[in-house]
């Protein structure tokens, strides 16, 4: 049995589940839910970590996690693992790195059912040409996520 709670995000309402194992899904909702009261303890660990990461004092996460998916899913997983925060890289460079430059759809595919909302950074994955594409939570969310990381903070002017 896995715990779940729900917190609040600068990008809306998050829901973690996970236990003993470890974190298996922290996802954004496009619904309202009511944060939780009591955060369990399996994981008040994950809270604590992406608190600080919206407030800028985390770069990197330390968690133990248990993701589900295919050994190509958990093998494209580890290597967004790898993407340093406030960088991005390319699905094509991604292919590549994995060793198949024709698996950018797979790539893709599996990119976009990471269960593991930015702790497996899948949003520092952009188009070839720098664009934003692509991205479960809304291409919004990808953004701001982006631009909480960039080492360049400017002030918008519209």
């Amino acid at each position: 049995m896995e715990d779940t709670c729900y917190i609040n995000s600068p990008l809306g309402v998050t829901k973690i589940t996970g236990g003993s194992h470890g974190i298996s899904s922290i996802s954004v909702l496009n619904t309202p839910e009511i944060p939780s009261l009591n955060i369990p303890e399996s994981l008040q660990d994950c809270v604590h970590q992406l608190e600080a990461y919206f407030q800028g004092e985390r770069q990197e996460f330390n968690l133990k996690l248990h993701p589900k998916g295919t050994d190509f899913q958990q093998r494209v997983w580890a290597l967004l693992q790898t993407i340093p925060y406030g960088k991005t890289l390319s699905y094509l460079e991604l292919s590549k790195q994995l060793g198949d430059v024709k698996a950018i759809r797979a790539v893709a595919n599996a990119n976009g059912k990471n269960p593991l909302w930015i702790v497996i950074p899948c949003h520092r994955v952009i188009g070839s040409d720098g664009s934003l594409t692509g991205y479960a939570g809304g291409l919004h969310r990808k953004q701001w996520l982006l631009e909480h990381e960039s080492p360049y903070h400017q002030e918008r002017l519209f």
